[in-house]
């Protein structure tokens, strides 16, 4: 008889108040056994993603997800790198990020501590299920995998791998639970278990995000999508600016860090424009342009209102002409998404407004979108992007995955004096 969600979820939380306990050491001696165990049984997990590719194909799956879905030795040693990445890291647990002493006489300090049990619903990303895992249980927290019909094989593959790691450490292998109902009603049942699990982090199309959070009453991270502006300011270095929206359109365009409007300055419209698409539409991009665009470049099809809007997740990109810095920014607060902004300027006063006029999750300057990602900024992995201000805004690492309390250490003070014992 299989278990229920609530019993999986419970079976995990037992879990997690081990892995809580873990010293550092054995935490990253885990995650690095978890990468060679993915090493060892690389040929079954291909094996399992092949097929997995092989159905999706079959059922017309488009081409943004299927990109998301496939794996090879690259990207398998990529997930395998992660992990070890994430074993390298400080151990949030326990770090005193603040502490001072009490007029009282006793110290005040805010402490890390583990969030307990995090539920994970995604999408198509196999790599999730490792990369899920390891920042879990570097942060000292059980997980509740839920992944897609899409990419069941190779979740289960690689979920079997860091299981028997969990085993051989001696470590409850439902720390890391992989749902195998993915049906609808028990997606429906691990989202109400507000009592098991702390934090629910879904990571998929906007569709599967506003669904969950309509329907949760778990705590939920939200990134809905990434509507992601490049705007080339008058004073950009132009053969730079070139670079930053060939790279962030075209090297993964399935990627939500991928650039999916570019924005122009009027003034260098005419010189960038020109050299900007031809680029572009070498590399296979389509392009759409407004009226002001297309003035310059007549060739371009036309964007309307909902193309600058949409997340493309493809060869595709809506482009405009601005006035100024103050109109990219009006135009980016209208349709983007607050996951990642990007200028290219020589101008400091010019980027400087552009940073602190803009509420995205992360804000570059001369450079690419594409470094809008967790192994880049230095946290290994990532469990997902934030673009809602909760505890925690932009991509998600193992510190994410924890709270501050506090913890007062003191020589017997009490708050009234008067209330001391009486006795001799």
């Amino acid at each position: 008889m299989t278990d229920s969600v609530r019993d999986l979820a419970l079976k995990c939380k037992q879990a997690a108040v081990q892995v809580a306990e873990l010293s550092e050491n054995d935490k990253n001696a885990l995650l690095r056994a978890m990468a060679d165990e993915l090493e060892a049984q690389a040929d079954t997990v291909l094996a399992a993603n092949a097929e997995d590719m092989a159905a999706a194909r079959e059922k017309g799956i488009g081409a943004a997800m299927l990109d998301r879905l496939a794996l090879d030795q690259g990207r398998l040693a990529g997930i395998a790198e992660a992990l070890r990445h994430v074993a390298s890291l400080p151990d949030p647990v326990g770090e005193v990020t603040e502490s001072h002493a009490s007029d009282k006489g006793f110290r005040i300090e805010r402490v890390r501590v583990p969030l307990g049990v995090i539920g994970m619903i995604y999408e198509a990303r196999p790599n999730v299920t490792a990369d899920a895992a390891a920042l879990c249980l570097k942060a000292g927290n059980g997980v509740l995998l839920r992944g897609g019909k899409e990419a069941v094989r190779s979740n289960t593959a690689i979920a079997a791998c860091l299981r028997t790691a969990l085993r051989n450490a001696g470590v409850d292998e439902h720390a890391v639970t992989l749902m195998q109902d993915l049906s609808r009603e028990a997606m429906m049942q691990m989202m109400q278990l507000n009592d098991i699990l702390d934090l629910l982090i879904p990571r998929g199309g906007e569709g599967l995000i506003r669904f969950v959070n309509e329907n949760a009453r778990v705590p939920v991270i939200k990134h809905y999508k990434g509507v992601c502006h490049l705007y080339v300011d008058a004073a950009a270095d132009l053969d730079q600016a070139l670079d930053l929206a060939i790279d962030g359109k075209t090297t993964r365009p399935a990627a939500c860090n991928a650039i999916e409007t570019l924005l122009v300055h009027t003034d260098i419209a005419g010189a960038f424009l020109p050299k900007v698409t031809r680029a572009l539409a070498e590399r296979g991009v389509e392009l759409l342009g407004d009226a002001r665009c297309r003035e310059i470049c007549p060739d371009l099809g036309a964007a309307g209102e909902a193309d600058f809007a949409e997340e493309f997740l493809s060869l595709k990109l809506a482009i405009a002409v601005v006035d100024d810095v103050d109109a990219a920014i009006a135009h980016i607060r209208k349709y983007g998404s607050d996951h990642t902004e990007v200028i290219a300027s020589e101008d400091e006063s010019v980027a400087n407004r552009f940073v602190h006029a803009l509420r995205a999750a992360v804000v570059m300057v001369n450079t690419s979108s594409r470094f809008s990602d967790g192994g880049e900024l230095g946290l290994g992995a990532e469990i997902g992007i934030s673009t809602t201000r909760l505890h925690a805004y932009g991509p998600m690492g193992a510190e994410a995955l924890t709270i501050e309390r506090f913890v007062l250490r003191g020589s017997g003070q009490v708050r009234h004096p008067e209330s001391r014992s009486k006795a001799a």
